[in-house]
């Protein structure tokens, strides 16, 4: 089974930017789609970016314009560009994944688009 493992994550001021990584164990980029997810504390996990293996993308809507989904297939890593970011946006962040060919829907990801999860990494934004 393919397994995750993110980073990049750290603290930041309000407005500033960070990367996030997620490393596969194995090629998946061409054969899955993947996603990145946040969870706050108190709150429900929710979709932020996914891309999809015919390479389009769907983002949540109050993430548009200031975050980039990218993957590296070279390197096995998944990216996650957050500029502009608020510090309502302190979270755990996850990436995730599931086999099968597909393309962006034109929606935030959902919890039950994905099969495998990373671990998750910390984001923490501060006024």
């Amino acid at each position: 089974q393919v397994q995750l493992a993110e980073s990049g994550g750290g603290s930041v001021h309000a407005g500033g930017s960070l990367r996030l990584s997620c490393a596969a164990s194995g090629y998946i980029y061409s054969t899955h789609s993947m996603g990145w997810f946040r969870q706050a504390p108190g709150k429900e996990r929710e979709g932020v970016a996914a891309i999809f293996t015919d390479g389009t993308a769907d983002y949540a809507d109050s993430v548009k314009g200031r975050f980039t989904i990218s993957a590296d297939n070279a390197k096995n890593t998944l990216y996650l560009q957050m500029n502009s970011l608020k510090q309502d946006e302190t979270a755990m962040h996850y990436c995730a994944t599931r086999e099968g060919y597909s393309s962006a829907r034109q929606r935030a990801p959902r919890i039950h688009d994905f099969d495998v999860w990373g671990q998750g990494t910390q984001v923490t934004v501060s006024s």
